[in-house]
């Protein structure tokens, strides 16, 4: 039974409070200000603190600092009539977990204070972390990636990387600079869909001073800033038929000529080129020229969308999890809850990586942490309100010759599901719905090895 502090100096509110409190089942310790508070705390293992902000003597503020700073301390929610922005921002840097406003229903501060101790209890999923890497994945299709990128990486040809927007492109086309030969040269990245085609070619191919109005200084282009190293010129797919051109005649010469200038330099750079769009249908559709398209897909790399490799979502969770508390300068964050990535889990991720990210960082600014299922569901609907939960998909039809043993066709579920993690137990536990430990069990009792996948 988890037990809540109630501090307020006027004893009529402490009553109700507590009373309310206790019929729902829950323990309570009174106390009417900070000092009695924090005897109370040496005293009582106290799971969730109560307490009004502005009482004689010292405030709850003053609690919650000294709460903060204990070890293993329990949640504060702050109570007022007379609360402020500024109050209000100052209790949230010292760690309130919620702000409640006086007067107030008491059956909002039960599901406050509820809701305050599920997340306490909230059983974190526990994961098993990859190795640190730039990208983060072991599902097969991630696995066949890394190979693509390891096959390529020191080849000096041209790349095109597949991949919807928010997949991680950029990130594969460092991955080849970093693994390649030109490592020690610069890696320059141009989003094309983000520059206007007028400005473009000045921002490929440089400049002269006068070359155009305001121009009041030579500029260096990306292609001369890369000599030696790699350009990187993410969504392709949306470059102009007139600068698919330029482009093309600079990959058959690689010759730069800046705009105004009089003179020409030839460069060496590795051209590593990337889109959302089905390139083979705009050649074919006389939108891409065929032979810049032959000219740039030396080598073609597909990067899967989040959707089908839904195995990763706990690691990239916990991956963006530790990014994220550096960020917001937080020592740890709590989670992810099991709830949490069953939210996860269930979502299309039209926005793939980039969407899973924005919607941590909001559930962990608006919750502070990633074990509130409601929380995270509402990031999802503010950042996404459109996405609809992914279907089911149908159960396949079965024969009578398929017909098999319940004890068999759970054996062949958890190898099919063990080859699709890479044989990692945490994941495969996590998709069978089961706990790591029951995971090992059957394991045991269906004799299945670890070398079975």
């Amino acid at each position: 039974m988890a037990t809540v502090l109630v501090v307020d100096d006027d004893a009529g509110i402490r009553e109700s409070a507590a009373m309310a409190l206790e019929k729902v089942g829950l323990k309570t310790v009174q106390a009417g200000d900070v000092t009695s508070a924090l005897q109370a705390l040496r005293a009582h293992r106290i799971d969730l603190v109560l307490s009004d902000i502005y009482m004689p003597g010292e405030t709850g503020l003053t609690l919650l600092q000294a709460i903060a700073e204990r070890r293993n301390p329990p949640r504060v929610i702050l109570m007022t009539a007379r609360g402020t922005i500024e109050t209000t921002a100052l209790a949230q840097r010292i760690g309130a977990f919620d702000y409640l406003a006086k007067p107030f229903d008491l059956g909002e501060m039960i599901a406050r204070v509820r809701a305050a101790l599920g997340e306490r209890v909230a059983e974190e999923v526990e994961i098993e972390a990859g190795p640190s890497s730039r990208i983060v994945g072991s599902h097969p299709s991630m696995i066949a990636m890394y190979k693509a990128i390891a096959r390529v990486a020191s080849l000096n040809v041209p790349v095109v990387i597949l991949g919807e927007s928010g997949s991680g492109k950029e990130l594969v086309a460092q991955s080849i600079h970093d693994l390649g030969g030109r490592v020690a040269g610069p890696f320059i990245a141009i989003n094309c869909g983000a520059i206007p085609d007028t400005l473009l070619e000045n921002e490929l191919f440089g400049s002269t001073r006068g070359a155009f109005t305001d121009s009041r200084q030579d500029r260096r282009g990306a292609l001369s800033r890369a000599d030696g190293g790699t350009l990187f010129l993410d969504e392709i797919g949306d470059i102009s038929p007139a600068f698919q051109v330029k482009l093309l005649r600079f990959l058959q010469d690689g010759i730069v000529t800046p705009l105004g200038a009089e003179k020409s330099h030839r460069v060496d750079v590795r051209l590593i080129a990337a889109t959302h769009r089905d390139v083979k249908r705009l050649v074919a559709e006389g939108k891409f020229r065929e032979d810049l398209y032959y000219r740039l897909a030396g080598y073609e790399i597909a990067v899967p969308p989040l959707r089908e490799r839904v195995s990763d979502i706990p690691l990239l969770v916990d991956h963006f999890k530790r990014r994220i508390a550096a960020e917001l300068k937080k020592e740890s964050i709590a989670g992810p809850s099991q709830g949490v990535l069953d939210v996860f889990a269930a979502h299309a991720w039209p926005g793939n990586v980039r969407e899973l990210e924005q919607v941590i960082r909001r559930t962990v600014i608006d919750s502070g942490a990633l074990t509130d299922a409601a929380a995270a569901s509402r990031a999802l609907r503010d950042i996404a309100p459109s996405a609809e939960p992914k279907p089911a998909a149908a159960a396949p039809q079965n024969s009578e010759d398929d017909l098999v043993s319940l004890d068999e066709a759970e054996k062949r579920h958890i190898i099919a599901v063990l080859r699709a993690t890479g044989g990692n137990q945490t994941q495969a536990a996590y998709i069978l719905g089961i706990e790591r430990k029951t995971l090992a069990r059957k394991l045991k009792r269906l004799d299945i090895s670890l070398e079975t996948p």
